[in-house]
């Protein structure tokens, strides 16, 4: 049976370590045309608002990450995207350049949206924090609650059909567990108040440690696929 994927996408599924199969005369998919709109700002009417909380964060000094921060990182992408792609934290790198996921897991996220035909134009991704901690610790509770109502207001204002967790930080904080990351990716979970679907799935950074999770992953991928198919 096809899985209904490209050859492209199979060959970048291979190099992650998965093994599919496709028909042999799969087309490519057929790239649309990419948007002018700069990532991570509305256009229209809602601008106003999204841009307001962009600054906001910008500014924001709310928790000790404040004085030890680089840029702040609010997020990127279709700010009115069906899918919504939720981390857990900056890195150095994104600390840096002030956009999340732009290290080797962000190459590897990438990939993953290319997979199930996607790219960064076509959805939303952000983090729990949106300032990096020092050595890449942990996310604390206090600045999981400081951060909160950004989260909070993004996903107001994005109002996605589904929402991906990337790692058990972002999980726990969106669905309000300490569940493990296995019992959630198996849950048909929606956000609490909401009937927005909401996958769990391993955060690329844990899959470069763990590559054998990347098959669990692809499952995660394809059921991201069905929902909003």
């Amino acid at each position: 049976m096809s899985t209904g994927i490209s050859h492209r996408q199979a060959l970048l599924l291979q190099d992650m370590g998965i093994d599919v199969w496709i028909a042999q005369d799969a087309p490519d998919p057929v790239a649309e045309p990419v948007s002018d709109q700069v990532p991570g700002v509305a256009t229209g009417s809602a601008a106003p608002d999204w841009q307001s909380l962009q600054d906001e964060v910008s500014n924001c000094q709310r928790c000790a990450l404040s004085a030890t921060r680089t840029r702040t990182v609010f997020g990127v992408g279709n700010p009115a995207a069906d899918i919504m792609l939720i981390g857990e934290a900056p890195g150095a790198e994104e600390d840096r350049q002030g956009e999340p996921f732009v290290g080797r897991a962000g190459q590897l996220l990438d990939a993953m949206l290319f997979s199930i035909g996607l790219d960064r134009d076509k959805v939303f991704i952000c983090n729990v924090l949106k300032c990096r901690p020092p050595h890449n610790n942990d996310p604390e509770a206090e600045q999981i609650e400081a951060c909160a109502s950004y989260l909070d207001q993004q996903i107001a204002h994005v109002r996605p059909r589904l929402i991906l967790a990337l790692g058990r930080f972002a999980a726990h904080r969106l669905l309000d567990t300490d569940a493990p990351v296995w019992r959630m990716r198996e849950a048909d979970n929606t956000l609490p108040g909401s009937d927005i679907p909401l996958v769990v799935t391993y955060h690329p950074a844990s899959l470069l440690r763990n590559p054998e999770n990347k098959a669990r992953a692809w499952q995660d991928l394809c059921k991201v696929r069905q929902l909003v198919n």
